[in-house]
């Protein structure tokens, strides 16, 4: 096998690594490179595009990012980079957030724990999430993810992706057929990735469309929806949401969504659990694995 060398981005994540077989440096991105040959680069979580200017002038294979999304890598890389996403890693705990969201929504969890911080006994008649039909908005590892976990729920499913098709036995609709979808659609799950071609595609127009009372999760990105028109159709009643992902990120603590009644908001935290660290661990051992054995590694997304 051939000799590599990686960099990742904290001493324990070297100290897991170091049985591969390679050679693991920690390179937290903060200062420049401390090789000018390192095979595989590993940015750090959130913050790793604010360093990936600094691979100007360094030799790699293949830079592995840790997130999923990788919107606005493409201008912080030099050219001549190889970059792949980490599909693998947190689609699981985003289905998790997803679905907790439009349960705690559904069954008003908000109302239950702020009767409690008084010691109100407060029932309430709430929605099901039981025989509601749920728009999932995009169809990849964590819309698929999404589906798969509603599935027990008893609800109808109803998949959108850019294009239609059929998969896995699943008929997939196209984006283009969401004026005919929406009117139906009593919650819509949005796990689209963020971009330009996605960008405010839950605008004014797409909330008018859906039935009162319908509920929006994000755990896409906060790109996908066009803010303000969400403010104007939540403090009217007409709809409810339930956020990972907002626009502007972090939400500043004046924004009226904060204050919103029908808004559930989460502070981005749909693949922090403690699921993540092994799954990412297992992911670039696999890619060491791979460039080791000359093999051509997975989830390439981007060569610049």
């Amino acid at each position: 096998m051939a000799s590599i060398t990686v960099s990742v981005p904290s001493e324990r994540l070297a100290e897991k690594l170091a049985d591969t077989g390679a050679e693991v440096l920690v390179w937290k991105m903060d200062g420049p490179a401390p090789r000018e040959t390192i095979d595989l680069v590993v940015p750090p979580y959130m913050a790793g595009n604010a360093g990936l200017p600094l691979l100007e002038g360094v030799r790699t294979q293949l830079v592995q990012g840790q997130s999923i999304g990788y919107e606005g890598v493409e201008q912080k890389l030099p050219a001549g980079v190889v970059f792949a996403n980490a599909a693998t890693v947190h689609e699981t705990s985003t289905a998790e957030l997803a679905l907790a969201l439009a349960l705690a929504a559904q069954r008003e969890f908000v109302r239950f724990m702020q009767a409690q911080a008084t010691g109100t006994w407060s029932p309430v008649v709430a929605s099901s999430l039981a025989d509601r039909r749920v728009l999932v908005l995009g169809y990849g590892g964590v819309g698929k993810a999404v589906a798969a976990r509603l599935a027990p729920f008893e609800v109808e499913v109803i998949p959108v992706a850019t294009r239609a098709r059929d998969e896995d036995g699943v008929h997939v609709h196209g984006v283009d057929e969401l004026p005919d979808l929406l009117p139906a659609a009593e919650i819509v799950i949005a796990t689209l990735p963020g971009g330009d071609a996605t960008r405010h595609i839950v605008d004014d127009e797409f909330l008018a469309a859906l039935p009162d009372g319908a509920l929006i999760v994000n755990v896409g990105r906060g790109s996908l929806i066009d803010t303000d028109a969400l403010v104007d159709h939540v403090s009217r009643g007409r709809i409810r949401a339930a956020l990972d992902v907002t626009e502007p990120e972090p939400l500043p603590a004046d924004h009226p969504l904060w204050t919103l009644d029908g808004v559930l908001i989460a502070p981005h935290v749909g693949g922090a659990t403690n699921a993540m660290a092994p799954r990412s661990e297992a992911l670039i051992r696999r890619q060491i694995g791979h460039l080791q054995r000359g093999e051509t590694p997975e989830n390439i997304v981007l060569r610049t």
